[in-house]
């Protein structure tokens, strides 16, 4: 059986759910399909995973800004992903209407 590996981008995400979500471990493991334990784990390794390293030089202004508008557009290509999955989960969680089916009286 083939053992599954996650990214750490992947890991951090899921920690962050967790701890910043307001959700227990088993809430944040069964949305992503994980087991619980895998968070305690992923916690623990990204603890003692030394701090993000430091950039030698600083970066210069127009590098800085670059770096805001990918981030401003990532960051609105992911709201709308969010939009459309709620409109998503909206349209699938509506009732059906008996009078949309066709016949009338």
């Amino acid at each position: 059986m083939k053992h599954k590996t996650y990214d750490k981008a992947f890991k951090e995400h899921a920690v962050n759910l967790w701890l910043g979500g307001g959700k227990s471990a088993q809430e944040v493991a069964d949305e992503l399909g994980i087991k619980r334990d895998r968070l305690y784990t992923w916690k623990q390794e990204l603890e003692a995973a030394p701090a993000r390293k430091e950039c030698k030089e600083p970066l210069s202004p127009e590098e800085m800004q670059r770096e805001l508008q990918r981030l401003q557009l990532e960051n609105h290509r992911l709201r709308q992903q969010r939009d459309i999955l709620k409109k998503t989960l909206g349209i699938f969680s509506e009732p059906q209407n008996s009078d949309t089916s066709g016949s009338k009286l």
